[in-house]
């Protein structure tokens, strides 16, 4: 699979991502999430901040022009803001949903900008559910299947409920650290088998349980 989307670095990762299994991440986030729910309690769409690390962020400005040198304002940054959020929807936003156990979809981004602050970029998307609900149990799993990026949730705050009713309880899981094991695999490993959904092992998980 090829795509050619030069000088923008996300949808480059992407695309090479998506044509050749990966032994091991590329690219690492560090992500912080909010389940989002309407005034009425049915849970409305996931908001999330995705910080890259330092080179991705290094090489994904070059070639950028500013008004100040090494700053990059929400308003230069808006082209690559867009092109990631539509390279990512290929990849279904590496976010996947279940309600009371069926497979849920979510509607194109809004509110997405890129943020740049002491050398990191961070893309900030609101990815609303195709059919807001009132699930009794709800499952998000956050993962590149392709484990081309990996996904490190932030130690402090990595997710929070929005407006939830006050009964929903909220669990997160992160992935148990399979890191040793990816880094022994060679890439000739990945390319003798299927193993496009190896990533799933990496999964960041987050439940939420409503009476």
């Amino acid at each position: 699979m090829k795509r050619s989307l030069p000088g923008l670095l996300l949808a480059v990762v992407l695309a090479l991502g998506a044509g050749e299994a990966q032994a091991h991440p590329h690219v690492w986030i560090t992500a912080s999430s909010q389940v989002i729910y309407a005034p009425d309690g049915a849970m409305s769409g996931v908001r999330h901040a995705w910080t890259f690390d330092d080179m991705f962020s290094t090489y994904a400005v070059q070639g950028i022009e500013t008004k100040v040198k090494g700053v990059y304002s929400r308003e230069e940054l808006a082209p690559l803001a867009q092109t990631n959020v539509e390279s990512l929807k290929e990849f279904d936003f590496f976010t996947f949903a279940r309600a009371d156990g069926k497979k849920e979809k979510f509607l194109e981004p809004v509110d997405y900008f890129l943020e740049h602050k002491d050398g990191a970029l961070t893309l900030h998307f609101t990815l609303p559910l195709k059919v807001p609900m009132k699930p009794k149990a709800l499952a998000l799993e956050v993962f590149d299947p392709a484990f081309f990026i990996d996904f490190k949730f932030d130690d402090k705050d990595p997710i929070r409920l929005v407006g939830a009713p006050a009964a929903c309880k909220l669990a997160f899981q992160r992935p148990n650290d399979g890191t040793a094991t990816a880094q022994k695999l060679t890439e000739g490993n990945f390319a003798s088998g299927d193993n496009s959904n190896y990533g799933a092992m990496f999964a960041n998980k987050i439940t939420v349980q409503c009476p």
